[in-house]
């Protein structure tokens, strides 16, 4: 079935539950789902999971944090952006009220991709021989150690496009492609934020880089979204 659209970003998440896994994509500012994240927040759902690149960098998921409606944060950045000022979500950590698991960057998206293709596990030399391997089963290939990480599914995927077809079909702006094409084949239900939806048969077959049946609901937002509120920690 094609995705529905829904006519705002709060409307979309209206069945987000307490103590879900999130998926978010983007690097940074670049590629991240502001409108989709700050409708998560007026939401007021607690305990979540998320998954990201990055926290208090320009996305707009620290605003999760100061409402204290992060549990864990699983990612490649969870860190402070300058060194006078620091995130909502280093807060929540330092108070022992959130947990961090720190993921290599490749890792994280292998694990995220794994999720998507059905693989339970695999192994990767990355982490070998550092905190990152506490708690995991490692074995020798070949003369090299490996270590075992899990796939890394979600129960929703946040993204963001440049622009779908109706059919959920989705295509990227350049960079802001980033992780999520990845993210949108792992989660049991993807939520994109585009800028425009076009007919079927609008968009080049070839720049499609999501298919559609990964894509369950859709919702138009503005390109840029600027708030103070999310570069404060760049200051």
């Amino acid at each position: 079935m094609p995705p529905q659209i829904f006519p705002t970003a709060f409307d979309a998440l209206f069945d987000v539950f307490d103590g879900a896994v999130i998926l978010v994509g983007g690097f940074g500012h670049v590629g991240h789902p502001h409108n989709l994240v700050r409708a998560l927040r007026d939401r007021g759902v607690k305990n979540l999971t998320i998954v990201a690149n990055n926290i208090g960098l320009g996305d707009s998921l620290d605003l999760l944090a100061e409402t204290g409606q992060i549990k864990k944060f699983i990612g490649s950045f969870p860190v402070r952006a300058s060194r006078e000022r620091m995130t909502h979500f280093e807060r929540l950590y330092r108070e022992g009220l959130a947990e961090v698991e720190i993921t290599p960057q490749g890792t994280m998206v292998e694990r995220i991709r794994a999720a998507g293709a059905g693989i339970a596990a695999f192994y990767t030399p990355v982490g070998v021989g550092t905190i990152v391997e506490t708690g995991k089963e490692k074995r020798v290939f070949n003369g090299r150690e490996y270590i075992l990480e899990t796939a890394l599914p979600g129960d929703f995927a946040l993204i963001k496009a440049y622009k779908a077809d109706k059919l959920g079909n989705l295509t990227y702006r350049r960079t802001a492609r980033n992780f999520n094409p990845i993210m949108a084949t792992a989660a049991r239900v993807t939520i994109a934020e585009v800028e425009e939806v076009v007919e079927p048969g609008e968009l080049d077959p070839e720049a499609v880089v999501t298919p559609g049946i990964y894509v369950d609901r859709l919702v138009i937002c503005p390109r840029d979204y600027h708030d103070p509120a999310i570069f404060q920690t760049w200051d």
